[in-house]
């Protein structure tokens, strides 16, 4: 990758408001002077932005997305790197977060629930110190993204301006119109855990259950929103890369009848 980690957190860093990194950015991503404002010019992909500092656990990464095109598929990606972009060569950055830069390095990123990344739509994400990724679009309710981020060294903002997202704006939450951070007892209730049925959870989102099959791989690790994701945006199975024929009901671990 040509990047360094690093492992040394600083308490006494400044907390200043998050722009993107001017120089660690994907090869279609244009930024404004301010480094607030990230586009991507063309195609669909190249568009990897990360935060110009470290965010803190709880701390919110607000955004908002101001320009969405249809003829694409699949959009926004967010997340948090153990990778120092101060320390990263901007030209060894691959074309997706999803999944390559996860696959590459210490990076866990996951795509936003469908429809919450529109034109005008506000978009919060941040890490709590049990290392679960959440997500929430203006006043709705949050998502699990993921619940493996390893903790105890820096963490910077990655995006992915991919797809039907063509244009983001950071924004700063201490303007006191948004907080900053939110109390972890109420996404406990709101996002319970499911430790006692964690097999029966989707693959994908950690949140929904495993319930529906791709057809004729038979694999059915997946919810029926990501399944249908995963249909419309590659049509190829997240496990055995088989292509898709079709999808159909049938929960649990497993593979499904096959036709």
């Amino acid at each position: 990758m040509g990047a360094q980690l690093c492992s040394e957190p600083n308490a006494m860093e400044p907390r200043e408001a998050l722009r993107f990194h001017d120089k660690a950015k994907g090869a279609q991503v244009r930024l404004d002077a301010q480094g607030c404002r990230a586009s991507r010019c063309a195609t669909f992909h190249d568009g990897i932005v990360f935060s110009q500092r470290p965010v803190r656990p709880s701390e919110q990464v607000v955004l908002r997305v101001l320009q969405h095109e249809d003829r694409w598929c699949g959009g926004l990606r967010v997340g948090f790197t153990r990778l120092d972009p101060e320390r990263l060569s901007a030209a060894s950055l691959p074309p997706f977060v999803c999944p390559d830069l996860v696959e590459q390095s210490p990076t866990w990123a996951a795509v936003l629930p469908e429809g919450s990344a529109l034109a005008g739509d506000l978009v919060r994400f941040w890490v709590d110190p049990r290392g679960r990724l959440f997500s929430k679009t203006n006043e709705g309710p949050g998502f699990l993204l993921r619940k493996d981020v390893l903790m105890g060294a820096p963490l910077w903002a990655v995006m992915d301006v991919y797809g039907t997202t063509k244009t983001i704006e950071l924004l700063d939450p201490t303007a006191g119109w948004c907080p900053t951070a939110m109390p972890e007892a109420p996404w406990e209730e709101a996002l319970p855990e499911h430790e006692d049925a964690a097999a029966e959870e989707c693959a994908i989102c950690f949140h929904h259950a495993a319930d529906t099959c791709l057809v004729p791989c038979g694999h059915a690790h997946f919810c029926s929103h990501c399944a249908w994701r995963v249909f419309r945006d590659t049509a190829k199975c997240p496990v055995c890369r088989w292509h898709i024929r079709e999808v159909a009901p049938g929960g649990g671990w497993g593979l499904c009848s096959k036709e």
